[in-house]
């Protein structure tokens, strides 16, 4: 686990989309435990953070966004 300051890293992803480049950092300092999203484009970077506590409410409303595309509006094209 890496340490930096305050906080520490417990676990980082990350997915590579066309030509972006997403972090996900599970991190933690002394105020709890937070989600840190951040996207890489040609160096630019622009991050969110959330409370750790609202990771599954995130996931959740992924999921139907997901679940939308792919059942509701169908493949791209028609």
């Amino acid at each position: 686990m890496e340490q930096r300051g305050e906080e520490r890293t417990l676990r980082s992803e990350k997915v590579q989309i066309e030509r972006k480049t997403f972090f996900l950092d599970l991190k933690e300092n002394e105020r709890g435990r937070f989600l840190r999203i951040t996207e890489d484009v040609g160096g630019r970077r622009d991050r969110i953070i959330m409370p750790a506590t609202g990771m599954e409410d995130f996931a959740r409303a992924l999921d139907d966004l997901i679940i939308f595309e792919q059942e509701e509006l169908g493949p791209r094209g028609s």
